[in-house]
């Protein structure tokens, strides 16, 4: 139930881009993204980035038009900046982003625990 709380009350601001597979109408892939922090208004121009495409699909282009899809409704909402998170372990989605633009800007050391293992995640952004 918590994912449909979250689609039923995403922000105004936030922005949802959706890649669908033509003619069965399968999602292939999709990218969120929202305000960075809704307690003060010195991070309105801040957004932070989700994307996910089919791990089979990889390398077809879906992410890149994603990104622009989203980039540009990013600008007209107001964003200047975007930010995000990659784990360590997934090398081939920071290249994505990093031929997207996004330079690395840090490194959070443990951040992720998946079955007793930590994982690093590698800081991203790009401005707009």
């Amino acid at each position: 139930m918590a994912e449909f709380d979250y689609i039923i009350d995403f922000q105004d601001r936030g922005i949802w881009k959706v890649a669908v597979r033509e003619p069965d109408r399968t999602i292939v892939g999709f990218q969120v993204l929202e305000p960075y922090a809704s307690y003060t208004r010195a991070f309105d121009h801040v957004g932070i980035l989700g994307t996910y495409v089919d791990l089979d699909l990889r390398r077809q282009g879906i992410a890149r038009r994603l990104f622009a899809a989203t980039f540009d409704v990013a600008r007209e909402k107001g964003y200047e900046k975007i930010f995000t998170f990659v784990r360590a372990d997934n090398p081939a989605a920071l290249q994505t982003y990093l031929r997207q633009g996004f330079v690395v800007v840090g490194n959070a050391k443990r951040q992720a625990k998946i079955d007793g293992q930590y994982i690093d995640e590698i800081l991203i952004e790009k401005w707009l």
